[in-house]
């Protein structure tokens, strides 16, 4: 039995562990279907944060729910190495030691990194544990595991000897904190208030001077040339003399190129060709010098004389500082820009001449566009997200894949000690004394583009790659389509020529109550494992998945949470009452023996089936969810529950049985139901059925029960249901007590009166405390409409009857918009053609049903004005 009280932590503890034991989550029977969701891989540099715990959750309702539908399911864990994040992870640790990874080697570096990611895999699977997630642990993988790294050789081996991997020397993004190149969607742009520097420099052959306005001037002294726009007459004459660097008194020529803009500042551009891109086109143009005045760890190099291991940002005010000193200074300007920013340190970016592996993007993407005009596209949920992805490959740059790291998959790329040739190979020379391998590993993204198949074993023929490949969903936010889906996209297509994935799940980010993007630096994120000791796993579950639409962002709200929490308690009470009215029977459901009140509930839950079904299909979670809650919140625990004591206590043997029978099979369909959104406290009522089967994880996903209910039944147990709610208002509303007996009448919109049968009168009589009559003694009375009748009350000296009049104008407007509103949306035959079947026949019911109120209003309204106006 139950306890008496729901308690989320002990219902949640051990229960995952027995799941794993009994292999409930380990994929490969092959009589079923196969369904295969491989989970974004949290990097192993900490915990995880709501954002992991919103993704994961997500992937494992539809994991439950493929399984439910009777699919063989693999959702397959693992993990990222994050190469920069990682290093820096344990940079931070050794540092704290004494010692840094130059003092103990690359080796011994590599070994401490491999004990930080055991640390933090096994913290990371102690919260999947916490979430309750359904992964196949026999199928965890690592992006640096043996066979991950042997695919990732094999794919930069192979692009290289396509030709579309090369090495150059480019400006690339430098991150010198990390001391590394970055690519371009590493970068993050954010405005600063910087400063526009105007300086003078002096012409070498007429003594004029020219200024030139920079905002970085530390850069300066690695200045190779002056350029003008060639048809610029107030510079003209200049070109071809020289002008004085004042940085180093170096003479730089001046030279003409269209490029400049003669309508920006003074129209006068320098040239620091290893420190700017668009430096860099013009140098490679004009053959011109690329010295690099700066460090990789940002200070300046001998090249800045005086200021050489200064900060650059120390130089750059030094500088200044010196040049308004010596008169250089013409003016200054606050100037708000974009800079660029590293996404993983958050250090402002260096544009820095570095040689660097690229890969060649254009031809890569686009195969992958051409593929999404074809049958093998990747379907994005919302759709409007393919619009994003395809933008971003339609645009694309090559791809700077090296990074000066230790920690990550090392270039495959050696060069002989003699000859400098280069070998590019999946095996190691066969002389490794005559080479030196390339001392930088790839981006941690190039390893991760391979998840979709490398998972599965590629570029062995497994078994599980022919099953499960290609994925049916990847579940992810929209704040990585570049990152991760792009490149999942093109190398899936470059070594598959095969999608990654069927489907994108595209959902937003978590934002803290008043809308901003949870972080470090502003202090409002929120652990998940302080949520699920406070109130439970399948609490945050629920109220993670069920308060956002797909591709919307997503608001923290405790009180929300709360509510998700008072949710599972009421079906916890609800569970208690059902298994006590059930004493450990095991009752079969004789549809011939169903009361209405049965035959009623099972018809809702029916609809609930359909509709939940339709909506989990879509990614539609919110709205199954919604759904959920509220056939369980207010068909079953407010009005069956209440409905089926008067049966229980009843004489008849074969209508207690079969209320109970009906019971117990809602209730166990309600779990089954929500065991996706909230496994652990499903499980925990379920194994208390006296018809459990095992765990609730083997079940099937409920299927309608042929109830044999008419329409004329379904209505007057709508107007049973109506009745009752709408009494209650009226004694509430009139400050009378709920069990004061008052006399009602049912009619039609006609006036003829209603005759309820005799087991739903009785009912209503009991459970409204209530006298229902054919028709009442006086023609003063109360009315409501309620579903398919008008319930009038005889209280004639209790109503205000210009207050009711009020009442049902104001019920007439709403009536009015809602048949505006349904009549407009019938009328559309964009919404009539493709929306599904059972939306446009529940539209026209609902339309239906407020015509028919609206006239019901009307007459009513009508008859209360006669009385006023006598």
């Amino acid at each position: 039995m139950l306890e008496p009280k729901y308690d989320h932590a002990k219902v949640e503890e051990n229960r995952y562990d027995q799941w794993i034991d009994q292999g409930y989550f380990t994929a490969g029977d092959l009589t079923k279907s196969p369904y295969c969701i491989v989970i974004p891989p949290p990097n192993v540099t900490g915990k995880l944060h709501l954002g992991h715990a919103w993704d994961t959750t997500i992937q494992d309702i539809l994991s439950r729910y493929k399984r439910l539908q009777g699919f063989d399911v693999l959702w397959l864990p693992g993990m990222d190495h994050a190469g920069i994040a990682t290093q820096a992870k344990v940079d931070a640790r050794l540092k704290d030691e004494g010692i840094s990874r130059y003092d103990i080697g690359r080796e011994k570096f590599l070994d401490r990194a491999w004990e930080w990611k055991e640390e933090y895999a096994s913290t990371i699977r102690k919260q999947w544990a916490k979430l309750g997630l359904s992964l196949d642990y026999t199928r965890e993988r690592f992006t640096m595991d043996e066979g991950l790294s042997q695919a990732v050789r094999k794919v930069f081996v192979d692009l290289y000897n396509d030709g579309l991997i090369y090495q150059g020397e480019r400006i690339i993004n430098w991150d010198p904190q990390a001391r590394t190149a970055l690519s371009n969607i590493e970068v993050e742009h954010k405005e600063i208030m910087g400063h526009m520097y105007y300086f003078k420099y002096k012409v070498v052959e007429t003594g004029e001077e020219l200024v030139i306005a920079t905002t970085r001037p530390e850069t300066m002294f690695a200045d190779q040339a002056i350029f003008v726009h060639p048809d610029d007459e107030r510079y003209k004459h200049l070109v071809g003399k020289h002008a004085i660097n004042p940085a180093n008194g170096q003479a730089l020529p001046i030279m003409a190129d269209d490029y400049i803009d003669m309508e920006f500042g003074t129209a006068v551009m320098k040239c620091t060709p290893a420190h700017d891109p668009n430096d860099f086109a013009l140098a490679k143009k004009y053959g011109l010098d690329m010295p690099i005045c700066m460090n990789d760890d940002g200070t300046m190099n001998a090249m800045a004389h005086k200021y050489e291991g200064m900060d650059r940002f120390e130089c750059r005010e030094a500088l200044v500082a010196d040049f308004e000193k010596d008169g250089v200074v013409d003016h200054i300007e606050e100037h708000p820009h974009q800079v660029g920013h590293s996404e993983r340190t958050g250090v402002i970016v260096e544009p820095y001449l570095s040689k660097q592996w690229f890969v060649k993007m254009r031809p890569l993407a686009d195969e992958v566009l051409k593929n999404q005009q074809g049958e093998q596209r990747i379907s994005f949920v919302p759709e409007r997200f393919n619009h994003t992805f395809e933008q971003w490959l339609e645009n694309i740059e090559d791809w700077c894949i090296s990074r000066q790291l230790w920690w990550g998959h090392r270039i495959p790329a050696w060069t002989n000690k003699e000859t400098g040739e280069i070998y590019v190979g999946i095996e190691d020379p066969k002389d490794p004394e005559n080479w030196i391998q390339d001392e930088d590993v790839l981006d941690t993204w190039f390893s991760s583009a391979l998840w979709p198949f490398s998972t599965l074993g590629w570029p062995e023929e497994t078994a599980d790659l022919n099953r499960y490949f290609p994925n049916d969903v990847l579940v992810t936010g929209y704040d990585i389509i570049f990152f991760w889906v792009a490149r999942m996209a093109f190398q899936t297509r470059y070594c598959m020529n095969n999608r990654p994935f069927k489907e994108v799940l595209i959902h937003g980010l978590i934002r803290d109550p008043q809308g901003r993007k949870m972080s470090k630096s502003l202090g409002n994120g929120v652990d998940p494992m302080d949520v699920i000791a406070d109130k439970g796993a399948d609490a945050l579950r629920f109220f993670l998945t069920t308060n956002s639409a797909p591709g919307l962002d997503l608001r923290y709200d405790e009180t929300k949470i709360d509510a998700s929490w008072n949710f599972i308690n009421k079906i916890w009470n609800a569970s208690r009452y059902v298994l006590m009215q059930l004493d450990g029977q095991d009752l079969p459901l004789r549809v011939d023996d169903l009361t209405p009140a049965s035959k009623w509930i099972l018809e809702k839950m029916n609809e609930t089936i359909e509709s939940v079904t339709v909506n989990m299909d879509r990614y539609e979670l919110s709205i199954a969810g919604n759904e959920l809650y509220n056939f369980v919140w207010n068909d079953f625990c407010s009005w069956f529950i209440e409905l089926s004591k008067p049966a229980l206590r009843s004489d008849n043997a074969a209508e207690v049985e079969s209320t109970k029978a009906t019971l117990a099979l809602v209730l166990k369909n309600i779990l089954i139901l929500l065991s996706p959104f909230i496994p652990f406290v499903a499980e925990e009522i379920y194994s208390n059925l006296p018809n459990a089967d095992g765990s609730i994880n083997t079940e099937a996903w409920p299927k309608p029960v042929d109830v044999k209910m008419s329409a004329q039944e379904m209505d007057r147990m709508e107007m049973l249901i109506g009745a009752i709610s709408a009494v209650r208002e009226i004694k509430n509303e009139y400050h009378l007590k709920p069990s004061e007996t008052i006399e009602i009448s049912l009619h039609d919109e006609k006036g003829a009166a209603i005759e309820l049968p005799e087991n739903l009168k009785n009912l209503l009589e009991g459970m409204a405390h209530v006298q229902v009559c054919a028709q009442l003694p006086t023609e003063d009375v109360l009315s409501r409409t309620i579903d398919h009748a008008i319930l009038t009350v005889a209280m004639a000296d209790l109503i205000d009857l210009e207050e009711e009049k009020a009442k049902w104008e104001k019920e007439i407007v709403r009536l009015e918009k809602e048949v505006i509103r349904g009549e407009k949306m019938l009328s559309n035959p964009r919404f009539v053609e493709k929306a599904p079947k059972e939306k446009v026949d529940a539209e026209k019911n609902k339309l239906s049903t407020y015509q028919e109120q609206l006239a019901i209003a009307k007459k009513q309204l009508a008859s209360i004005e006669k009385k006023i106006n006598g």
